[in-house]
């Protein structure tokens, strides 16, 4: 760090460019994105996204196969058939590289390094190529979810938190590269700061991060706080009346204000009534009436959103982010915009 005092803007200039020419090729050589086929969905899931370690995930907090119980409830509940939703390609290291260092991924191959992030080494294979995937169809299709993603702990150069690899950092990265965006919003309702986002668009103003957390838990982030535009933070064991209006105020508040050209929706259940890290109380038709409120004001201003999954740690969680989302569905809040 003490080195960047000996460099002036005008080094600073020529050093960066090559890393954005360098960014911006990787992004244009990209295969992560493709179009939905006819009668398809888009709903972002792979197999690969639930993990499974002789057992161990019976006894850590971190649901390894929520996002797999959830893509299950939703197949049986007959909203989709199984071909009907988008399965993503393997980010490749080039496509990682466009925002993460060298360095850093070579520090993944280290099991104890790992461990330190997320405690069960395996959760760190879990790649961010849907959430790059489902960015770009919602600018096409109005709206998208991933059945997985919203590692919002994770940013550039550091991970912590169950979260490896900086997902929303690398949609938003891709979406502005392409020139698709312009400017994005980051709605953050998971029950801990966004941390990782935040530290890496710290100073962008083309995003702006509402972002409403229980303050009192992990992870304590105070130089990440200041990119965060509009802030709520929750009292431990906040319930639905007093969450539902905060959010309904402030969504409204921001959106009059900033007008994105997509919202990055990080709708973590953690802040369900009993969750072990969360310590906050909504029910689970707060939930669903918490989805309902950024889905329709997104659509009542024709704004994209992409929906992320993020935290969650019950043993229901998987059958309360089912429900919500087949309350959006029913409500025609998930209809395809052409």
């Amino acid at each position: 760090m003490a080195e960047e005092r000996f460099i002036d803007n005008s080094d600073r200039s020529s050093i960066e460019k090559p890393l954005a020419d360098r960014q911006l090729a990787a992004v244009k050589a990209s295969k992560l994105y493709k179009e939905i086929e006819r009668g398809q969905l888009p709903i972002v899931y792979h197999p690969v996204y639930n993990i499974s370690f002789c057992g161990i995930e019976r006894c850590h907090p971190f649901d390894s196969r929520k996002w797999g119980r959830v893509y299950e409830t939703l197949l049986q509940s007959g909203m989709f058939e199984e071909n009907q939703t988008v399965r993503p390609l393997e980010a490749s290291m080039d496509d990682l590289r466009v925002v993460h260092s060298s360095t850093y991924l070579s520090s993944l191959c280290c099991p104890c390094y790992v461990a330190k992030m997320v405690e069960v080494t395996p959760v760190a294979l879990i790649p961010p190529c849907g959430t790059i995937l489902a960015a770009k169809l919602a600018l096409t299709s109005g709206w998208a979810i991933n059945i997985g993603g919203g590692f919002h702990h994770a940013s550039r150069s550091k991970g912590g938190g169950f979260c490896i690899y900086a997902d929303i950092t690398l949609a938003l990265t891709f979406l502005f590269s392409n020139q698709l965006i312009s400017k994005a919003m980051i709605v953050d309702l998971d029950a801990h700061q966004g941390n990782g986002h935040e530290n890496d668009f710290s100073g962008d103003n083309r995003v702006y991060i509402l972002d409403m957390f229980n303050s009192r838990i992990y992870p304590h982030d105070l130089r990440a706080r200041r990119a965060i535009r509009r802030s709520v933070h929750l009292r431990v064991g906040t319930q639905d009346s007093e969450y539902l209006s905060l959010l309904s105020n402030n969504l409204e508040d921001v959106l009059n204000e900033f007008q994105p050209d997509i919202i990055v929706y990080n709708a973590g259940t953690d802040c369900l009534q009993g969750d072990p890290l969360g310590l906050l109380s909504i029910s689970s038709k707060g939930i669903r009436k918490r989805d309902e409120i950024v889905f329709k004001m997104a659509r009542d201003r024709h704004i994209p959103v992409v929906m992320l999954l993020s935290g969650g740690y019950m043993p229901n969680t998987h059958e309360v982010i089912a429900k919500s989302i087949l309350n959006l569905y029913n409500k025609n809040l998930l209809r395809i915009e052409l």
